[in-house]
Order: structure tokens, then C-alpha cells, then sequence
């Protein structure tokens, strides 16, 4: 049983080497025996400056720590098994080997009807044939237990000898250069372009050059995706429809209406020291008119984003520049069908703020600087701690007029937690009493539930996650989900200049996400998530676990993220930097 799994495994080493191709020294580039109409071109000009860190052994001991969580993981230790069986068989240790068979180059395509092909470019062409040698072996021998020798075959095409270890796999050595496809079909086709006899191949497309052109020759690897094409397929169709979901829209209407008319979308991956970062870029611009640029476009110079607020034991920070009165009085054009949920919401407003215009009473006293903060629960102990902890979080928006509309906010939350109250009343459950307390000054009011009683027994009730609370320290209002995290905004608020730097106006989403507080609350709630994953996707314990243990270890190396969300000349371009421990 475990030859056979380990013969499996050992037919799938390729996909270990091969996940993205070019520029091998004595090869063209894999884009020059690909069709010009794949969709999809993933390509590594530098793998070693992913891999290297990858390959640390302080990495792999971290990884392992996490995934066996102080007990041994079988299915590790049988992939460890498997990849040493292999490395000796080819006379080299499992990092040194990678190097030499995948490390000039690495590629992934996608074609047309689903076919794909992946590709490494290699240091050593003997060890290439020695693990091919070694994999046919293995597929050899399980097919003939299996009863179907016939699924392992090999052929000639254009004098290149091509392997087939299954239906869903052919592959063939080209020198140093190891293609595997999962069509033989495919694979012929881009053996006929490297024979000169295929037609127009993706390196001369247009399209392909433009976007390699904005990627630019220092990414050490990067994405082309062919929207012209991939335009059309259910799935990208649907996300890129107008939709009544009004924080997609506030988010990111600009950015789907520019991919609308693009003809491609590009993505870098640049390195430099312990930092990774991803850029997009795209042809596709968004149209000039109020409805899908003004309200996330800063007018002028010194207008842009207020930088992102901090507290002790932030998970995220997220700034953003919209004018929510641009947003809202616009509604009809980019809202034209109206939703249950935004009729719902209107009338909510129209009861919490008396009646008084939306548009132009309310969303016209605030400034287009919106602010929200996520961070680690602090709890209260007399109440105790729930088993599931969900983080605080906060809003933090800025007045025009805080003298004037001030105590009309102030208002329309009392009369929220009432109306949470009645509701939960109806319902024979606790309801929230409301209280003033004051921090560094300021008076802010808060909500909370009676503590448990001192006789009641098992865990916590969720509820006891929130305190919700309003403060309005100076021209700032902060809606927050807990007293504590509001006690700290009004510190870090009140110390804030009065005119606050901001950055470049052509930015207007600026996300910050710290590693290790965010593997902390996940760590928190690790029962919570294995049960979910165990409802949800009707996994037993182990695979839940599993699951929940390969999340945690993904997360294991990151130290901070940034994503920030820019228009250039009309044109949305995101930009991802990751720094790792």
C-alpha cells in the first residue's frame, strides 16, 4: 500500500519542481513554443530568489513545528519518507537537487479548453534524465499492479521522445528543459511551434508584449492573463458585472469597471532583502465620470489618504479616501435596480438620523476620510474570556461640523442600541446598558451586557465579545465594537496632528495586516475553526485539523503586509509588500 502511494506521489515530483519557465541560457523562452491564444502565462525568470528561503532549514523546522503541533503527523513524515527515498535514488540532498532541476527557470500555461502545460529549466540535464528514469520506473510498476500497463507508453513526435504516465499526463525532456502537459494534444502543439510548424506563438502577441513591457525586466517573476479571453468565462464574467452590493462598489467599483475594457492584466513579483512585493498592472482604464472615479479619487494634491491608525495589539488597519456623499448621490446610476437590503438600509437611517436627508444631511458632514481598525479582544476579567474570541473593531471617521452634527451621531447610535435592545427583548435575551466614561478627557459612552452571574457554569457566551461604543474626541467620531478599543483610538486620535501628513493623492486604499498578531487570534480560535471546517465541509476531525494546521503554518513566516490600491492615469494598480521574519 505504501509503494503504491508512494508511487503516486513520486509520479506527481514534477509538479513539485514545475510551478510557473524562462530563460533557460541554451533554450528560448517557454513563451515561444506556447500558442498565442493561451490565457494564462505564469512565468519565473529567478527561482532560487523565491525558493532560497523556502529551502532554509530554520524555515522547514518552523513549518514542521507547526504542522505537527507537538504530536506526529503521518502524513508528513510519509512525504518526508518519500522525498529522501528520492534523493538518494538520485545522489543528492532534496535542496541541492531542486537547484539543479529547476533553478534557471520556472513556467506555468494555461490553453485553451482547460489544457496546461509546466515547465523547468534546468542546471543538470543528467540528473533531469535520472529523475525521469526514476519516475517511469515507479509508474511502470503501479500501473501493472493496477491492472493497466497500457496507461504507461511512450512516443516520437518531431524526433522528441514524449512519456504518457496517465491520461491526465505527457511529458518529454528537452535537453535541460522538462515540459509536463496534461493533454498530449497540447503538447504536440507547442512541439510543432518549437519545430518552426505551429503558427503564431504567445511571445509575438501584442497583448503578451505590452504586459511584459509594464511588468519590466527586474520582476523576478510574473502573470499574464489574457482578459480578451478569459473575459468571456462564467465565472470572471460574473465578478466583473455591476452588482448591488454596495461595499464591493465602494470598494472597488473603478477597478472592475477598468477591467471591463482591458484587454490584459499583468502581475510582478519583485524581491529585495526579506521583503516580497506584487504589483498588477492593466491597459484597462475606468471611465472618466463621476459615477465611477470621483468619490475614491482625491481632487488635488495634500488630499489623499491620512495614514493608518495603530493601537497595542493591532491585527489590521485600513485607510481609505471616499466620499461617501459623492458615493450615495450617485446611487441611482450605479445602484439603477434598488436591492431589498439598500431599501432596508434607508429606512434604518431614516430612523436613527430623524428623518433627515441621507445624502445631503448626513453623508455631506462627513469628510471623505474613512479609517477602520481591527485588534486582539481585551476582556474584561470579572466576565471572563469567550471560547470564541472575535477581535475588536472600529470605525473612525472625521466631521466637518463635530459641534453641529456631533450630538446628531451621538443620537442616531443611542437610538441603534435601543433598537437592538427591543429586538433582543422580543427574543427574551439580555439587552445592553448604556453608560458614559471618560478617557484622557474625553467622555465617551459605551454598552454593555451584565456580567454572567457568579453561579452560572460552562463556557462564556459570545456575546460578551462586544461592549459597542461611541467616542468624539475633537472632529473625529469612532464607532467601535468594544470600550477598550475605543480607549486607545481617543489616545492615539487626540495625539494626531491637526493637519495630519497623507500620502500620494494617486492612492486611495491602504491596507496594513501585522503576521503575528493575526496567527495569534487564529491560534486563539483553533477549536472554533477545526469544528466550522468539520460542519461546513463535512471533514472528519483529522482532515479538519489538517486543514487548520496548513493555514497556521502559512501564516507562520509573515511580519507585515501592505496593500495599497492607486489609480495612474486612470488605470488601477494594486501593489502587495510582504515582509517575513
Amino acid at each position: 500500500m505504501f509503494r503504491i502511494a508512494t508511487a503516486k506521489l513520486a509520479s506527481l515530483v514534477p509538479l513539485f519542481f514545475v510551478a510557473f519557465s524562462i530563460h533557460g541560457e541554451d533554450l528560448p523562452p517557454v513563451a515561444q513554443w506556447i500558442p498565442a491564444d493561451a490565457p494564462i502565462m505564469v512565468e519565473v525568470s529567478e527561482p532560487m530568489a523565491l525558493l532560497n528561503p523556502l529551502l532554509s532549514p530554520e524555515f522547514s523546522k518552523s513549518v514542521t513545528a507547526v504542522l505537527e503541533n507537538g504530536k506526529p503527523n503521518p502524513k508528513l513524515l510519509q512525504l518526508q519518507v518519500m522525498v529522501g527515498s528520492l534523493a538518494l535514488q538520485l545522489g543528492t540532498d532534496w535542496r541541492t537537487g531542486l537547484c539543479r532541476l529547476a533553478g534557471k527557470g520556472l513556467s506555468f500555461c494555461v490553453g485553451p479548453s482547460g489544457a496546461t502545460l509546466l515547465a523547468a529549466d534546468g542546471e543538470d540535464e543528467k540528473l533531469l534524465s535520472k529523475l525521469n528514469g526514476i519516475i517511469w520506473q515507479f509508474a511502470s510498476s503501479d500501473a501493472e499492479k493496477q491492472n493497466h500497463p497500457e496507461t504507461v507508453a511512450s512516443s516520437d513526435y518531431r524526433g522528441v521522445k514524449t512519456w504518457a504516465l496517465n491520461t491526465n499526463e505527457v511529458h518529454a525532456l528537452l535537453g535541460p528543459r522538462l515540459v509536463v502537459g496534461n493533454r498530449t494534444a497540447f503538447l504536440k502543439q507547442v512541439l510543432d511551434l518549437r519545430a518552426g510548424a505551429g503558427g503564431k506563438a504567445l511571445a509575438s502577441a501584442a497583448v503578451f508584449k505590452a504586459a511584459r513591457e509594464a511588468v519590466g525586466k527586474e520582476a523576478v517573476a510574473s502573470v499574464f492573463l489574457n482578459l480578451q479571453t478569459l473575459r468571456e468565462t462564467p465565472g470572471l464574467k460574473k465578478a466583473l458585472e455591476e452588482d448591488g452590493n454596495p461595499v464591493v462598489a465602494l470598494l472597488l467599483m473603478d477597478t472592475k469597471a477598468a477591467l471591463r475594457n482591458a484587454s490584459w492584466l499583468a502581475l510582478g513579483v519583485y524581491v529585495n532583502g526579506d521583503k516580497l512585493t506584487l504589483r498588477t498592472y492593466t491597459d484597462g482604464a475606468a471611465p472618466e465620470s463621476s459615477k465611477w472615479t470621483s468619490f475614491s479619487t482625491p481632487p488635488e494634491a495634500g488630499a489623499g489618504l491620512l495614514p493608518p491608525l495603530t493601537v497595542p495589539g493591532t491585527i489590521a488597519s485600513l485607510s481609505l479616501y471616499r466620499d461617501l456623499h459623492s458615493f450615495y448621490a450617485a446611487k441611482n446610476a450605479i445602484f439603477p435596480e434598488r436591492t431589498s437590503g439598500l431599501i432596508f438600509f434607508e429606512n434604518m437611517m431614516g430612523i436613527f438620523f430623524s428623518g433627515i436627508d441621507l445624502t445631503e444631511g448626513v453623508l455631506n458632514e462627513v469628510r471623505p476620510d474613512v479609517r477602520v481598525v481591527v485588534a486582539k479582544p481585551q476582556y474584561d476579567p470579572v466576565v471572563g474570556t469567550p471560547a470564541t474570541q472575535v477581535p475588536a473593531f472600529a470605525a473612525v471617521l472625521r466631521l466637518k461640523d463635530p459641534q453641529h452634527f456631533g450630538e446628531t451621531v451621538e443620537e442616531a447610535w443611542q437610538k441603534a442600541i435601543g433598537l437592538a435592545n427591543f429586538t433582543r427583548g422580543q427574543q427574551a435575551l439580555p439587552g445592553l446598558i448604556i453608560d458614559k466614561e471618560s478617557q484622557s478627557g474625553v467622555k465617551y459612552t459605551l454598552s454593555y451586557y451584565r456580567p454572567p452571574s457568579g453561579k452560572s457554569s460552562g463556557t462564556i457566551d459570545a456575546r460578551y465579545n462586544y461592549r459597542p461604543s461611541l467616542a468624539r474626541p475633537g472632529d473625529y467620531v469612532i464607532l467601535s465594537s468594544t470600550d477598550a478599543l475605543a480607549r486607545d483610538l481617543i489616545d492615539v486620535v487626540s495625539k494626531a496632528p491637526a493637519t495630519p501628513a497623507r500620502t500620494s493623492p494617486a492612492a486611495n486604499s491602504l491596507l496594513e495586516i501585522e503576521g503575528p498578531a493575526l496567527a495569534a487570534i487564529l491560534e486563539a480560535n483553533r477549536e472554533n475553526m477545526v469544528r466550522k471546517n468539520m460542519v461546513d465541509k463535512g471533514n472528519s476531525r483529522e482532515k479538519a485539523e489538517g486543514d487548520i494546521q496548513i493555514l497556521l503554518a502559512a501564516l507562520g513566516p509573515l511580519e507585515h503586509a501592505t496593500l495599497t490600491l492607486r489609480r495612474e492615469a486612470g488605470k488601477p494598480q494594486a501593489q502587495l509588500e510582504i515582509r517575513f521574519k
